[in-house]
């Protein structure tokens, strides 16, 4: 390697004690278990899927690189107690396992939105794991990583977002082949452009099925307004 070639390298390259930051803000938990609660979001950058409904785009390139010590210092200062870790997939940069232990380590409620695509043995089990699994009108239903099932527990979550009836069809069949009601919480998301809420919901009741019907709070207060 060159000289110039090295000096690139190295300006590149993730600093030990450093994870590549969107955003963080404050803001009202919009889904999963913890929705209504104030909450501070620490969105990583850098997402290796490219779902067609993704609303986080913003968020696969660009980024600032912020010191763990910095990031849990920001978060501490918006002085609520429920922390998510998002992106992106966070877990893409393998250091999102560190700030998780250090987040639980001083006290917070922490959860992870995760896309499934990733190994989530590693993470804390004190994180509330909410475990995305893509349906096929994600175009990313290739990319479900289906050991990660076998590592859910009552303190985790599994979301899938619905585009239309074959979704719903497919995301039935997958809660009742896993048994994922008997492992955790599994929740059913309309697509925002894609499907009506209400013939979910329908679909939900007249199926009966184990599931918590859930859409994005935050959207429905505050539109697609960024740090929201």
């Amino acid at each position: 390697m060159n000289a110039v070639s090295a000096e690139n390298s190295a300006a590149t390259a993730a600093p030990a004690d450093r994870l590549r930051i969107t955003e963080i803000f404050l803001s009202l938990q919009g889904e999963a278990r913890d929705a209504g609660w104030p909450s501070v979001f620490v969105r990583l950058t850098g997402c290796p899927l490219r779902c067609l409904y993704c609303d986080t785009a913003y968020a696969f390139h660009g980024g600032q690189w912020r010191e763990i010590d910095d990031i849990l210092a920001e978060v501490a200062g918006h002085g609520v107690r429920h922390v998510c870790v998002t992106g992106g997939e966070p877990l893409a940069q393998k250091r999102c396992i560190g700030l998780l232990r250090r987040l639980c380590d001083a006290g917070y409620v922490v959860s992870l939105e995760t896309s499934g695509a990733l190994d989530i043995g590693a993470v804390d089990p004190r994180v509330s794991r909410v475990l995305d699994i893509k349906t096929p009108a994600s175009g990313e239903v290739e990319r479900n990583r289906w050991e990660n099932i076998e590592l859910l527990t009552a303190h985790d979550q599994v979301k899938f977002v619905l585009c239309g009836r074959a979704d719903y069809e497919w995301a039935r069949e997958v809660v009742a082949e896993h048994g994922l009601d008997r492992r955790c919480d599994v929740l059913f998301s309309p697509s925002k452009s894609e499907l009506d809420p209400r013939e979910l919901a329908d679909w939900i009741v007249a199926d009966r099925l184990p599931v918590k019907f859930q859409m994005q709070l935050h959207k429905l207060l505050w539109n697609d307004e960024p740090g929201r």
